[in-house]
């Protein structure tokens, strides 16, 4: 279940994913398969490509995108997730979700 963000957010990420540019959507999440996890941040971009080269920047795998028609996106959680949000420069969504 997703909280925490703004229809105006959403779409602005939708919008920028679509159009080939690298985004990041935080909000608070809860799934119990990641206990200790309260938020996920979505970094989507549809030129598949683009997203791989920039995962590989992190060590993410290209078979951990979730492969969404429109939307395709990593999912981070945790340090990793900070750690990103960081190296992004991403401070707004680290300040309002207090990682």
């Amino acid at each position: 279940m997703a909280f925490g963000i703004k229809r105006k957010e959403l779409m602005e990420w939708k919008t920028n994913v679509e159009q080939g540019n690298i985004a990041f959507l935080t909000h608070y999440w809860l799934d119990d398969r990641f206990p200790g996890c309260k938020t996920v941040t979505k970094v989507g971009c549809n030129n598949i490509e683009s997203l791989i080269k920039w995962g590989k920047k992190y060590g993410l795998e290209a078979s951990w995108i979730h492969n969404d028609p429109i939307h395709p996106h990593f999912d981070l959680f945790g340090m990793k997730q900070k750690e990103i949000l960081t190296k992004e420069e991403q401070w707004k969504q680290i300040e309002h979700f207090n990682l």
